[in-house]
């Protein structure tokens, strides 16, 4: 359990300490007031990284450090972001008194978030997809952080080459095999995810919107056999080498590919109403709850940045019943909207 933060120069925090309680943390206030900024702090002291920006935007404007003192009832953590002369920051973690310049998946905290970003997943554009089964990937998968990384290397390597046309015709073969031994890496582990969310979501619907009955699935979408993904793709690549030099940048990909979700066998980005989409969200985060407890045995924190709100009332004690227990922190500018659901285990931080 996080006890307490305390910033020093992050974002809009000059020197603040704010305390917290095992149960629902209600973070308040008008807009502008640092909510988020807050919520955002937790979530770099669990992690290491911010959901939000490049770590140059977590340290006060002028200044030429930040520091997140975060204490557990187990565990202190400490983040040091320091300016560099170049422009860059250089990041430090000190874990109960270890020094560590990168967080390892076994030194970061489980975190599960539901921002407003979120509320996009199911009608907006595949990257959010693709970036929400590799933001949980890396949180549930040892080594896929490094995957990911290499895989984007790869492919900027690629797509470098591809901008010089004819001439970099001889040296993309071996670009090519890197990239699908790279993409096969990547599209296996999103595949075996979404089967497994896929298991899970339906029953997890019906549960949540019982006055409704709909056949919910997710599937992994792409052009390539899962059993023969590396093959395939170099196949593919290599038949569409004119094309992707023409064009600058590689077609086809892990970096293309998408998730599927149908509502009664008809693509939910159609048919999914408001509260429909609400739904599969809200289950969506639920299993990411069941899955990094699974995988990391231990109860991850919940941050829930201003989207409460926007659940109805049914929905609204759905989660309530979910996080019941869980440490939670929920933004909000209107606090009477929140703590009605949880008045006998609720604390309450007022900003602004």
């Amino acid at each position: 359990m996080l006890s307490s933060v305390r910033l020093q120069r992050f974002r809009s925090y000059r020197d603040e300490s704010f305390e917290f309680n095992s149960g629902v943390n209600i973070i308040v206030g008008p807009n502008a007031s640092g909510k988020t900024n807050l919520l955002e702090s937790i979530f770099v002291a669990s992690t290491g990284g911010s959901y939000r920006v490049k770590d140059a935007e977590l340290v006060a404007f002028g200044a030429p450090w930040s520091r997140i003192d975060a204490v557990g009832t187990d565990f202190t953590r400490v983040v040091k972001l320091l300016v560099q002369d170049n422009g860059t920051v250089k990041r430090e973690f000190v874990i109960n008194d270890q020094k560590f310049s990168r967080l390892s998946l076994q030194k970061t905290i489980p975190v599960v978030l539901f921002e407003p970003n979120h509320l996009l997943l199911l009608h907006g554009k595949p990257d959010l997809r693709r970036d929400y089964l590799d933001n949980l990937l890396e949180q549930t998968t040892p080594g896929y952080s490094k995957a990911r990384r290499d895989y984007r290397r790869i492919l900027m390597q690629r797509n470098a080459l591809l901008k010089r046309g004819q001439a970099a015709q001889g040296q993309l073969f071996a670009w090519n095999i890197r990239l699908c031994e790279a993409g096969a890496v990547i599209a296996q582990h999103r595949h075996t995810l979404v089967a497994e969310i896929n298991n899970k979501i339906g029953d997890l619907y019906r549960n949540l919107a019982p006055f409704k009955a709909v056949d919910l699935q997710i599937m992994y979408t792409s052009d390539f056999d899962i059993g023969q993904y590396s093959s395939s793709m170099l196949h593919t690549l290599e038949a569409r080498q004119a094309v992707d030099i023409e064009r600058g940048f590689t077609t086809v990909g892990p970096h293309r590919e998408d998730i599927r979700i149908t509502l009664d066998n008809r693509y939910a980005t159609e048919v999914a109403s408001r509260g429909e989409t609400r739904t599969v969200l809200l289950g969506l985060k639920i299993i990411e709850l069941q899955l990094l407890e699974e995988t990391r045995g231990s109860k991850p924190i919940l941050l829930l940045d201003d989207v409460f709100s926007e659940l109805d009332g049914k929905r609204r004690k759905s989660l309530t019943e979910v996080i019941s227990g869980y440490q939670t922190f929920i933004t909000t500018t209107d606090a009477d909207v929140v703590v009605q659901h949880f008045m006998n285990n609720c604390h309450i931080i007022p900003l602004g």
